[in-house]
C-alpha cells in the first residue's frame, strides 16, 4: 500500500474507531482521537496535529482529549526543549478498559439491587429480568479480573 492510500485507509479506521465508541456512549471525537492515537506515527501528536489530522476544531480535542485523559486511556506528554504538550495512547490500555467495564459492572449491579429493594414484596416473576442482570454483572465483577490474568499470560507467551 502506498503512503497516500495508506493515509486514506487510516483516516477511515479513525472514523471507524470513531463510531464505535460512538455506539459505546462516548463522544465520537474520543474515538477518533483515540483510532488516530493507536495508528500514528510518531505516536505522539499534539493537539494542532489532532485537529489537522481529523478535521477538528481545538476546543473539540482539547475536550475530548481531557476525557480521555480522565479513562487513563491517554497520557499528555512534554518533549525536551518544546513548550507543546503531546498526547499519546498508554502503553498498555488493558487496565484502563478493563477498570471502565468493571465499573459499569458494579454501577448497573447496584442499580438492579436497588430495583430489587422497590419490587420486595413482588412476584417473582417480577424481580426475575432485574435478578437475571444483577446476577450477570455479579458475575462479571468476579469473572474479569481473572479474565485480564488469563489474557495477560496468553499475550505474553505469544510475545515469546
Amino acid at each position: 500500500m502506498k503512503d497516500p492510500e495508506r493515509i486514506e485507509a487510516l483516516k477511515h479506521f479513525t472514523e471507524e474507531f470513531g463510531v464505535l465508541f460512538e455506539q459505546w456512549g462516548f463522544p465520537r471525537m474520543a474515538g477518533r482521537i483515540l483510532g488516530w492515537l493507536m495508528v500514528c506515527d510518531p505516536q505522539h501528536q499534539s493537539a494542532a496535529q489532532l485537529s489537522e489530522m481529523l478535521g477538528a476544531s481545538k476546543g473539540s480535542i482539547s475536550t475530548s482529549t481531557r476525557l480521555l485523559m480522565a479513562s487513563g486511556l491517554v497520557e499528555r506528554i512534554g518533549m525536551p526543549g518544546e513548550r507543546v504538550s503531546y498526547y499519546r495512547m498508554v502503553a498498555d490500555p488493558v487496565n484502563p478498559i478493563m477498570r471502565l467495564e468493571l465499573a459499569d459492572a458494579i454501577a448497573l449491579r447496584r442499580l438492579m439491587e436497588r430495583g430489587l429493594e422497590i419490587l420486595s414484596g413482588v412476584s417473582p416473576r417480577g424481580k426475575m429480568r432485574i435478578e437475571l442482570l444483577r446476577d450477570l454483572m455479579k458475575f462479571r465483577e468476579r469473572e474479569l479480573p481473572k479474565l485480564i490474568e488469563r489474557f495477560r499470560a496468553e499475550y505474553e507467551k505469544k510475545r515469546g
